[in-house]
């Protein structure tokens, strides 16, 4: 499974505040199967195959301009390991787990 890291910025909006694009985006990714996701405070986290996550990422870039924005800025970091399983929940156990010793 591959992760990926997006961050969206909708830009020419009338507004500063951004959160109802968010909540746009955020019923936009729940549409594509095969992916689990995690919202954070500065993008969405995505685990899923990688052909799932450009969809999703699709999903996610195309909403803004759905909910009227004219411009969009969307980086996307892409964590694709192949040697071993990993998610999510599997990146930040390991992190814990060395929090501990």
């Amino acid at each position: 499974m591959a992760l990926a890291e997006i961050t969206v910025i909708p830009i020419g909006t009338e507004s500063t505040s951004l959160s109802s694009y968010v909540a746009d985006m955020q019923r936009a990714i729940e549409q594509v199967d095969g992916i689990v996701y995690e919202l954070t405070a500065m993008g969405t986290i995505i685990e899923g195959p990688l052909d799932r996550l450009f969809e999703a990422i699709r999903a996610l870039h195309e909403s803004p301009f759905q909910s009227g924005a004219s411009r969009v800025s969307t980086v996307v970091k892409i964590d694709d390991r192949r040697d071993k399983a990993g998610s999510i929940g599997q990146k930040l156990a390991s992190v814990r787990e060395k929090l501990e010793h």
